[in-house]
């Protein structure tokens, strides 16, 4: 029974994430009316399962052997982690928040590892969370930086509206190498939360769990990404395509540099931040963190990993024998 449960809840997870990863990667695409749903899901799919069997596995490893050294080897404290995360995306799917994985299943292995007096505390304190910390703030001043090139139009920079805005052929182009770029990112960091803690309780193989899992992530997309690609798709092609595109680029870049060197981490912040590096450099005067909604989503992201510590350590303690 308690395999069963685990084999279910790691499938449900996988599918969740991918219902939520295909609306950052193909949102302007399907915004800007270049692709339809059925292509996008397909498109997303393949390249979710490139980027995880090219370059999951260090993140895999970090998640599964060494937040706790050795990994976790009981399938009870699995189930733990993975339902811990599970309930925490959950939470902030009912509250309409877009919500980062990684740092849930991080703080789940995290409430594992504390149940169990095994955690790398140096690897956590020195590597992971200051990355949290310091790559969204990178993804903000990297895309207000390179925006400001391009925006506003002027005299150096008319070669580029010249050679894009007026040609739709090149936009389109631009537009689908930043979803699959993005898919691709997707799959090299986000599929290691599934695979990481079965892969460190060794229920399953590395190359196994990647080649299984990943395409879980399509499905899912299929199944439960098409109110997300709608929503997302309408709201982020107001920023343009060649804007959305920066943002794809940006946020890509910087969540692969994170799967290298084996750090799990959330697209959804890369992605936020960068759109709202966007909206400052239209908009120098406003204050973004004065906005409710904003608010609401930064409070949501400081207290979910926290609940699916506490969750983990909570369900470590009724499950394990």
């Amino acid at each position: 029974m308690e395999y069963l449960l685990l084999i279910i809840i790691s499938i449900l997870f996988a599918m969740n994430m991918g219902g939520s990863g295909i609306a950052p990667s193909f949102s302007s695409l399907y915004g800007g009316g270049f692709i339809d749903k059925k292509r996008a899901v397909v498109l997303f799919g393949i390249l979710v399962i490139l980027g995880a069997m090219l370059l999951g596995r260090n993140v895999s490893t970090t998640i599964g052997k060494k937040i706790i050294p050795g990994g976790i080897h009981e399938p009870s404290l699995v189930l733990s982690v993975i339902a811990s995360a599970t309930i925490c995306l959950l939470i902030a799917n009912l509250l309409k928040i877009p919500q980062s994985t990684s740092m849930e299943t991080v703080s789940a292995v995290v409430g594992a590892g504390l149940y169990l007096k095994k955690l790398d505390t140096k690897l956590l304190l020195l590597k992971i969370i200051p990355s949290w910390i310091i790559l969204p703030l990178l993804s903000f001043f990297l895309t207000a930086y390179l925006y400001r090139k391009i925006y506003p139009p002027n005299h150096n920079n008319i070669h580029i509206y010249e050679r894009l805005f007026l040609n739709e052929k090149k936009l389109k182009i631009i537009s689908y190498l930043s979803a699959l770029y993005v898919s691709f990112a997707i799959g090299t960091n986000n599929v290691a939360n599934v695979v990481g803690p079965l892969y460190g309780a060794g229920l399953i193989g590395m190359n196994k769990g990647l080649l299984f899992l990943s395409p879980l992530f399509g499905f899912g997309a299929f199944i439960f990404g098409s109110g997300t690609l709608e929503t997302a798709g309408k709201k982020v092609a107001r920023l343009g395509v060649i804007s959305s595109s920066l943002v794809s680029f940006v946020t890509g870049s910087i969540l692969l540099i994170a799967s290298v060197f084996g750090i799990p981490f959330p697209l959804v912040e890369l992605n936020l931040c960068s759109i709202m590096a966007i909206n400052k450099v239209k908009n120098p005067e406003t204050s973004f963190f004065n906005a409710g909604e904003i608010r609401k989503i930064f409070y949501i992201w400081s207290l979910t990993p926290i609940l699916a510590g506490l969750i983990s350590f909570a369900l470590c303690h009724l499950t394990h024998r």
